[in-house]
């Protein structure tokens, strides 16, 4: 099987890395991405990472695939269906628990998303315990935000809100619209959909911090950090305490060494454009974007570490 895919994705295979480019790169026939939804951040960067790696392999064929996000994307990678796949730590940790997908290896750790609580300043939702009985986005299908929308919602049995899965495009209009009284997403900052309504609607951003990251990281490893969105996130609304995932990029682990090499090569030295208008992607560097554990990385990224601290 390693030897077929070897022969589809690779015309050719040379060793390639930050300031050896100027040779001709390994030549994939396709490459997917799989990304996120409207409105999410996955997708921008996603997309700029397509449009990259395009640039990188030209005679390539690069194409992003849109979906629910991280779990979503984790069941692409078991089904072999994408190459490489944007997923948040926590969402890839219990997948690879539960088998899906079997194995996985990261490029790098890319930088933290916030879990945000959005809701209309006129509505009733001032706390998390509000919620109980209200209409609430837990985030698209197969997404990081369901996913960890349910792992809070279950640690507050008594909480027992309306949920319905839609993804934050989508709830962003939901919202104006007062068809339900708030949204969870789980994204970098600031996200498109949030910053889109600041001009149509007043809004909250609901505390998720203190005690509730403490209980998280006591049942889930550890995989939470506590943290602010700083009052410079969004023009209008205050510093906000929530708490953050790490956001890994990964790839199939049978795919060609040197060609995860000249991916892992791409992505840092094309870091500027890809976060380009995303406050929390600029954080892409090479000192973090080796911390993917328990993850394991590639052997290309990891020979393109090495490599980059001699």
């Amino acid at each position: 099987m390693a030897v077929t895919r070897r022969a589809l994705l690779l015309g050719s295979a040379a060793l390639w890395i930050a300031g050896c480019d100027d040779n001709p790169a390994p030549a994939p026939r396709e490459l997917r991405i799989a990304t996120g939804p409207p409105g999410a951040v996955y997708r921008e960067i996603g997309a700029t990472l397509a449009r990259v790696l395009a640039e990188r392999f030209p005679s390539a064929k690069v194409r992003t695939i849109p979906t629910g996000a991280s779990v979503d994307n984790l069941r692409l990678l078991h089904e072999r269906g994408t190459d490489l796949a944007f997923a948040s730590i926590d969402a890839t940790v219990a997948g690879l628990a539960a088998g899906v997908p079997r194995s996985t290896t990261a490029i790098a750790r890319l930088y933290d998303s916030f879990i945000q609580l959005v809701a209309r300043e006129d509505g009733p939702i001032k706390s998390l315990a509000d919620l109980h009985g209200r209409t609430v986005s837990v985030g698209a299908a197969g997404s990081g935000t369901e996913f960890i929308t349910a792992r809070i919602l279950a640690l507050n049995p008594e909480i027992r809100p309306h949920t319905i899965v839609m993804d934050q495009a989508t709830s962003a209009r939901e919202i104006v619209a007062k068809q339900i009284d708030a949204f969870f997403t789980l994204t970098g900052i600031p996200t498109p959909a949030i910053t889109g309504l600041l001009s149509k609607v007043r809004l909250l951003l609901i505390p998720l911090g203190g005690k509730l990251v403490e209980r998280m990281n006591l049942e889930y490893d550890e995989l939470y950090a506590p943290a602010t969105i700083a009052s410079s996130a969004y023009p209008g609304l205050p510093a906000t305490d929530t708490m953050t995932v790490a956001n890994l990029l990964l790839v199939q682990p049978d795919l060609d060494a040197d060609l995860v090499q000249a991916i892992t090569s791409t992505l840092f030295a094309e870091r500027a454009r890809i976060a380009r208008g995303h406050q929390e992607a600029n954080r892409i560097n090479v000192r973090t974007g080796i911390a993917t554990s328990p993850v394991p990385l590639h052997p290309g990224a990891a020979r393109y570490y090495r490599a980059v601290k001699r």
